[in-house]
């Protein structure tokens, strides 16, 4: 009998699954995706840049400019955290977008208003760079900037903040108020992704508010494309003093990128590994803010906001992210679409304003809550860092004797009170009594057991 011929077929190679976070998605089912994100990150640019301008005094069409560059910055964010630069170590390969932060616009602003918005633009550049510059020692200075700290600063921002908008709705009260209403009414009805923009929509019903009641419109005019406009106040000056407050707000982000970083990986499903990402996700913030110290826009910084989409869709792919930085960067060249957005009256910038920094007070002290200030020393660092950062707000005077470089440092009420909180928590931290430092210890074990430390600050 003859013997069965040997099975001569070739093996068949195991087929290697592809992580959700790495899916390439047909376009069909990509760009509906990838406008949801986008619904989800636009309102932060937006309602920066126009108060900005309306801040600032800036023309219409420079406003227009200024929000054209800060949405095609926005894009390019998008595409270097989704996409990345592996040679180079640039972006975290995770679905992130990119915005001007709150915290990061007011700074900015506060800078720009005490120094002039060259000034400030500089300091932009300063921070850029200084960040690439610490990133190796991102280890040895995340532990500096304890909830606690973060909390206290984010508290201040907001405070500072409100004193600059507010009277921006004194030029008109009652659209003012309108605008905070609408913007009220959206928050309570809408749900989701279209929950999340809700200043957006307030912007829009206040603006059709004004018009209705005969208020006259500022359209600048130009063509349909255009690229945005380089230093737009000018050569940038740079004021290492001045800088001061964004050189904190640089190193806290560190802090905040980690708890991005954790929350993002396990969303889709990748191993969280901040040493890994974080240098990543922040040298990519820092290539992006170089680009908006030169267009005169603040700080940009990677953003978790789009995750609730992330976690509703069940689509992880970083693709889809990339898809919404294109679309960013196209709404950026549409200079007609830039243009009416950058027309919006002052009052209900403001009010659009005041409500954008009374959430990041309020979400300062959310994060102040979660930490045990009702006795030991948590609660006296807290209140020591909140009069040093409050008294420029209520008694700006009372630095008017000191030195140029004191009066840059003190009287800018974030950095004195950033700074002091640092300072605040780390001494007594070291040299409090050995009981509290125990007991804080055993409740920072027990936040990161259940996870605490997955939760994203509000400060970028």
């Amino acid at each position: 009998m003859a013997s069965p011929a040997p099975d001569t077929a070739a093996p068949v190679a195991p087929v290697a699954s592809v992580a959700p976070v790495d899916e390439r998605l047909p376009l069909p089912r990509l760009a509906p995706l990838a406008f949801q994100h986008l619904l989800a990150g636009i309102a932060a640019p937006v309602s920066s840049v126009i108060l900005i301008g309306t801040t600032l005094s800036l023309s219409a069409s420079r406003t227009a400019s200024l929000l054209s560059a800060t949405l095609v910055l926005c894009g390019v964010g998008a595409l270097l955290q989704s996409l990345g630069i592996r040679a180079l170590r640039i972006g975290a390969r995770l679905p992130f977008l990119m915005l001007p932060g709150g915290a990061a616009v007011a700074i900015f602003l506060q800078v720009a208003k005490e120094h002039g918005p060259a000034t400030a633009s500089g300091s932009v550049l300063i921070a850029a760079v200084f960040l690439i510059l610490v990133l190796p020692l991102y280890g040895r200075l995340v532990r500096f900037f304890p909830p606690l700290v973060m909390g206290t600063t984010v508290v201040l921002i907001g405070i500072n903040m409100i004193k600059i908008t507010a009277p921006m709705i004194a030029s008109g009260p009652g659209l003012g108020f309108a605008t905070l209403g609408i913007t009220a009414l959206f928050f309570l009805v809408l749900r989701g992704v279209w929950r999340q923009m809700s200043v957006l929509f307030g912007l829009v019903g206040g603006t059709v508010v004004a018009a209705v009641g005969g208020t006259a419109f500022h359209l600048a005019h130009g063509s349909t494309f255009a690229l945005p406009e380089p230093f737009p106040y000018g050569t940038p000056h740079f004021d290492l003093l001045a800088a001061v407050p964004l050189l904190v707000f640089a190193l806290a982000s560190l802090a905040e990128a980690t708890g991005q970083t954790v929350l993002n990986s396990e969303a889709v499903g990748r191993t969280p590994d901040a040493a890994r990402d974080v240098p990543r996700i922040s040298r990519a913030d820092a290539v992006a803010s170089l680009g908006a110290g030169v267009f005169g826009t603040s700080l940009m910084v990677t953003s978790a906001e789009n995750i609730g989409i992330v976690q509703l869709t069940r689509v992880r792919s970083r693709f889809v992210t990339a898809g919404a930085g294109v679309l960013l960067i196209v709404c950026g060249l549409i200079t007609p679409l830039t243009r009416l957005l950058a027309a919006i009256p002052e009052p209900v910038v403001g009010a659009a304003g005041l409500i954008i920094y009374a959430v990041i007070a309020t979400m300062g002290f959310g994060m102040l809550s979660r930490e045990n200030l009702g006795h030991g020393t948590n609660g006296i660092v807290v209140a020591l860092a909140l009069c040093v950062g409050l008294l420029p707000v209520f008694a700006p005077e009372m630095y008017a004797g000191l030195p140029v470089w004191a009066r840059t440092v003190f009287g800018s009420g974030v950095a004195a009170g950033a700074l002091a909180a640092v300072v605040l928590a780390a001494v007594f931290g070291r040299l409090g009594p050995k009981e509290e430092r125990a007991g804080q210890e055993r409740a920072g074990q027990e936040k990161d057991e259940a996870g605490a430390g997955t939760e994203v600050g509000p400060a970028r």
